[in-house]
């Protein structure tokens, strides 16, 4: 599927990327003006380092477990849960495990 197939249909996140062992992989879902939609599968160990966005940011967890350290408190995710992440501050993402994840980037 290409991203304007993805459309006015059910999508299987959990399906829509794959895991790959040392990596991480992502997919854009959903890429627009005013914000990104984004999955991500992160091989175990696997993470995004310390950065900042201009703008919030949600993770919603699809599959797995991470930590999430937001301005250096450290936030244990799981699946089922979803953690925002304020604009402006450094925050990192690292897989305890295996994991899922889809971002949610709204650019206002």
């Amino acid at each position: 599927m290409n991203a304007t197939d993805l459309t006015a249909r059910i999508l299987p996140l959990n399906e829509l990327v794959a895991y790959q062992e040392g990596s991480v992989v992502s997919r854009t879902l959903v890429d627009k003006k005013v914000g990104t939609l984004t999955l991500f599968a992160f091989g175990a160990g696997q993470g995004l380092s310390e950065h900042t966005a201009p703008y919030d940011a949600t993770i919603q967890v699809i599959d797995g477990e991470a930590e999430v350290i937001i301005e250096a408190t450290s936030y244990a995710v799981r699946r089922g849960e979803m953690i925002i992440m304020p604009a402006n501050r450094p925050h990192a993402v690292r897989a305890n495990e295996p994991f899922k994840m889809l971002l949610t980037m709204i650019r206002a």
